[in-house]
C-alpha cells in the first residue's frame, strides 16, 4: 500500500467504527434509506475497489447484512423461503482480525492467515473435482483475475479450477474437473450450483467456502448490491449441504467473507 493509501484506510476505517458507535448510542435506530453499511460512498474505495465497510462486520453483522440484502432483493419469496436462507451467525467465521486491505494481492495471505496450516492450500485431495477450497466471486471477468491471484498453489498436483461462465462452456467444466485434482477452485454462483447440481463438482473434500465480499466494481457495486447475484449467492450459502456442515461438531466448513 503507498503511503498516500495509508491515511486514507484510517479514515475509512474510523468511519466504519464511528458509524457503529453511533448506532448502538441512539438504541439501533436507522434510517429508512439507509441502513448499515449500505449506501454510504464514504466507505467505499474506489481506488482500491473495496467496500471497506465489510472488514468491519463480525459474525453477527454479516449474518444481519446478508438477511438483509436477501430480504431486500426476494421480494418474490414468501416468508419460509426467505428463512430457508438465512445463515446464522454461528454458521459464519470472523474475520475481524484481518487488518490488511481485502484486495487482490492479500488474498492468499487471508487464506493462508484462516488455514491451520497454509501448506495445505498447496495441495490437493487425491479425488478429482473434490477441492478443499471455493471462492465464490460476482462476475466471471472477477473470478478470473482471483484466479491469477492463486497462482502461488498451482502445480501439476494442484489444479486452481475456473468455474465461471465467462468464455468458459459448462461443458469445458465439467471435463476440467472429471481430469484434474482440484485444491481449489473459483467461480459465479449459478455456475457452481450447475456443476454441483449435475455431479461434475464434488464436496466431499470442501473445507473452505470464502465469498468475494469487499470488491466492488466501477458502478461501486459489490456481490451483495445486485439482485442477479446476490439471490443466487444467497441460494448457494444456504445449501442443506453447506448447513449442516458449518456448525458439525467436527471438521466444521469454514464460512469465511472476504
Amino acid at each position: 500500500m503507498s503511503e498516500e493509501q495509508i491515511p486514507k484506510s484510517e479514515s475509512l476505517a474510523s468511519k466504519a467504527k464511528s458509524k457503529k458507535r453511533s448506532r448502538e448510542d441512539d438504541g439501533g435506530r436507522r434510517k429508512k434509506k439507509k441502513t448499515g453499511y449500505e449506501q454510504d460512498d464514504s466507505l467505499l474505495d474506489t481506488e482500491l475497489g473495496v467496500n471497506t465497510g465489510i472488514a468491519f462486520m463480525d459474525s453477527q453483522l454479516m449474518a444481519d447484512h446478508l438477511a438483509q440484502r436477501t430480504t431486500k432483493f426476494g421480494t418474490d419469496l414468501s416468508a419460509v423461503e426467505l428463512a430457508d436462507l438465512y445463515i446464522s451467525p454461528a454458521s459464519i467465521q470472523d474475520t475481524t482480525s484481518w487488518q490488511e486491505p481485502r484486495t487482490l494481492a492479500k488474498l492468499p495471505d487471508f487464506l493462508e492467515k484462516f488455514t491451520k496450516d497454509p501448506k495445505d492450500l498447496t495441495k490437493a485431495p487425491k479425488q478429482k473435482g473434490a477441492p478443499h477450497t471455493l471462492i465464490v466471486a460476482g462476475a466471471g471477468l472477477r473470478a478470473a483475475d482471483i484466479v491469477r491471484a492463486l497462482r502461488k498453489y498451482q502445480s501439476k498436483e494442484n489444479s486452481v479450477a475456473k468455474l465461471f461462465a465467462k468464455h468458459i462452456k459448462i461443458d469445458e467444466s465439467i471435463k476440467f474437473l472429471s481430469s484434474h485434482r482440484t485444491g481449489l477452485a473459483v467461480g459465479t454462483p449459478q455456475r457452481l450450483t450447475d456443476l454441483l447440481e449435475n455431479g461434475s463438482l464434488s464436496l466431499a473434500n470442501l473445507q473452505r467456502l470464502v465469498v468475494d465480499a469487499s470488491h466492488i466494481d466501477q458502478k461501486k457495486r459489490g456481490i451483495l448490491d445486485m439482485k442477479e447475484i446476490t439471490m443466487p449467492l444467497a441460494k448457494w450459502l444456504s445449501r442443506k449441504e453447506f448447513k449442516d456442515k458449518y456448525t458439525a461438531e467436527e471438521k466444521p466448513l469454514q464460512l469465511l467473507f472476504y
